[in-house]
């Protein structure tokens, strides 16, 4: 199994890199659902604990869900946008586990007006994406996962339809704490488009993660690196107009630390270089790119809590609820 996953892999890889400077569409599939994430910078394929959140992110994390967990999860975001989540895991046997998801992003009625701002009435926008995801453990420390998911979206009149894959690998090894993660987001295609004959991408994304606990301290350190496949100059915002090798390199960044003062309570921080430099760029500075958190991970109930900034005028917290029946 484990030689089929890595065979699938590189035969795609090329395939997604011919493609990876377009534009792309469904971009609401970036923001995270997971508030330890949130939490941890926005970005993370590596940590391995019992939270259903994390199958949003690599579907081999599903591995380390109790059965029968549910989580919902609710957004706070721009204007008067809501946010929202569930997901579903189930666990048929010590290899085999599978999922459903679900997430909402109801940006709510608009006015609709003429070219001469006369309000002609009103129109709403929603996007939205439904996931099945199973995960197959491979051994004492390999698991690969793969998450099938179906996309829509609406604006007035104009919708599109989209389907996608996600593909991922987690390694870990208890004994030391540490614990890898490989995924490859969204592959997939439009089946509709919101104008005729102009298909647009998907927002692909290749991510590789490590998380380390330490050994005699009570913390946990999350480095991420995405977006794996972008590296021209068109893909990084520089308002000096010049070309920097250390903001190439810095923009795929995520970093993050979690404190664990009980077995069952995280407090995280984390950093996105990133957002941080795009929102510094719009004109934002204050706490560009931070985010913070803290949970409760007990074993049938477990909660979360997160802020983070991804607009210059608006915060965004993150709450989960998750139960194990």
């Amino acid at each position: 199994m484990r030689k089929e996953l890595l065979a699938i892999i590189c035969v795609m890889l090329p395939l997604l890199v011919a493609a990876q400077e377009a534009t792309s569409i469904f971009n609401f599939l970036k923001i995270p659902m997971s508030a330890h994430v949130a939490a941890l910078g926005g970005d993370n394929v590596s940590l391995k604990v019992d939270d259903p959140t994390l199958v949003f992110c690599n579907p081999a994390q599903a591995a380390a869900v109790n059965d029968n967990s549910v989580n919902l999860d609710y957004q706070t975001y721009v204007g008067d946008t809501k946010v929202m989540g569930a997901a579903f895991v189930k666990v048929f046997s010590v290899r085999h586990t599978v999922a459903l998801t679900g997430q909402v992003f109801d940006y709510g009625t608009m006015d609709e007006t003429d070219e001469d701002g006369n309000v002609l009435g009103d129109f709403s926008a929603k996007d939205m994406a439904f996931s099945a995801l199973y995960s197959y453990t491979m051994g004492n420390h390999w698991v690969g996962g793969a998450t099938g998911r179906f996309i829509t979206s609406k604006y007035a009149d104009y919708s599109s339809t989209a389907v996608s894959v996600d593909l991922g690998l987690h390694y870990n090894d208890d004994d030391n704490g540490l614990s890898l993660g490989f995924v490859m987001k969204n592959i997939g295609a439009q089946l509709s488009s919101f104008y005729e004959d102009q298909k647009e991408n998907l927002p692909f994304d290749m991510q590789i993660g490590l998380t380390q606990k330490m050994q005699h301290a009570p913390f946990r350190f999350s480095i991420t690196l995405k977006d794996l496949t972008r590296w021209s100059d068109d893909y990084y915002f520089n308002p000096e107009g010049k070309s920097s090798i250390g903001r190439k390199l810095t923009n795929h960044i995520v970093a993050g630390v979690d404190f664990l003062p009980t077995e069952n309570i995280y407090v995280a921080a984390g950093y996105n270089f990133r957002r941080a430099n795009e929102l510094k760029a719009a004109g934002g500075s204050h706490g560009a790119g931070l985010s913070f958190g803290a949970g409760l991970q007990a074993n049938k109930i477990k909660a979360g809590v997160s802020y983070a900034k991804y607009h210059v005028d608006a915060n965004s917290l993150l709450f989960n609820l998750s139960y194990s029946f």
